[in-house]
């Protein structure tokens, strides 16, 4: 059995979608299989909207312990160097190069600080 959220991440569309179009919250891997073969046209029409730029949902990983969570992405998200914890401290990470600015944004998924590290 499979959640409404892991349907929802494995077709790659906002949870709020899968309620809209009658998701069901548990569904059997046959059930899910069953809706990738044949999509619904909302299904497909929503795929041929899609223009790739972002995905609609993203896999953040710690850097420095592994820990990982799926988060849909926001569009001031800008390309991160690494991904931590927001319990551990920026010395677990390697040291920026020579030449190179780091900063901190706050706030990514539910506990993760995002290492942008920028050229001078």
């Amino acid at each position: 059995m499979i959640t409404k959220r892991e349907a929802a991440l494995r077709l790659d569309i906002p949870l709020e979608m899968a309620t809209r179009h009658g998701i069901p919250s548990r569904m059997s891997d046959a059930e899910f299989e069953e809706l990738e073969a044949n999509p619904p046209a909302w299904l497909v029409q929503s795929r041929a909207n899609r223009t790739g730029k972002r995905p609609v949902w993203m896999q953040l990983t710690c850097t420095v312990c592994g820990f990982t969570e799926a988060a849909r992405p926001k569009k001031w998200w800008p390309a991160f160097t690494y991904l931590t914890c927001d319990w551990h401290s920026p010395t677990e990470l390697p040291e920026p190069a020579e030449g190179v600015y780091r900063s901190e944004i706050d706030g990514i998924g539910s506990r993760f600080v995002g290492i942008v590290d920028e050229k001078v």
